[in-house]
């Protein structure tokens, strides 16, 4: 069997804004909720269960989401519209942009946990050939 990443947990001061703020982004339902975690899947079955935790036991960690160009588009116009700060680059130095790196776009954007959070469409290297 391939190893294959099942799920992460994503540390967030309330688990269920942190999960409804990245569903809804992305046009994602939340999977499941059990015990602590509230689960957003991926469609590569890959599962974020964000949990409640300390605000300040938080350590802001970043994490990269492939999408289409459609799905870009569509959380893109999201993020404009919720008035939420972006970034055409990881050191938050291009306000209000996005980046064409590879020939395709990216954005990143923090959570309400303090993640940064990007969106690319193709991956780092260029699209396969």
């Amino acid at each position: 069997m391939p190893v294959e990443l099942n799920h992460t947990i994503v540390h967030a001061r309330d688990n269920r804004e942190s999960a409804e703020f990245f569903a809804e982004l992305l046009g994602l339902e939340i999977a499941a909720e059990w015990g602590p975690f509230i689960a957003v899947e991926l469609s590569n079955g890959v599962t974020l269960d964000f949990a409640t935790i300390p605000a300040d036991r938080i350590t802001p960690q970043h994490y990269a989401f492939l999408v289409s160009e459609a799905e870009f588009d569509a959380a893109y116009a999201q993020i404009v519209r919720r008035g939420i700060e972006h970034y055409a680059d990881p050191h938050r130095q291009q306000p209000d942009a996005i980046n064409h790196h590879d020939g395709g776009r990216g954005v990143y954007f923090m959570d309400p946990a303090g993640h940064a959070m990007e969106l690319i469409t193709v991956p780092y290297g260029g699209r396969p050939s």
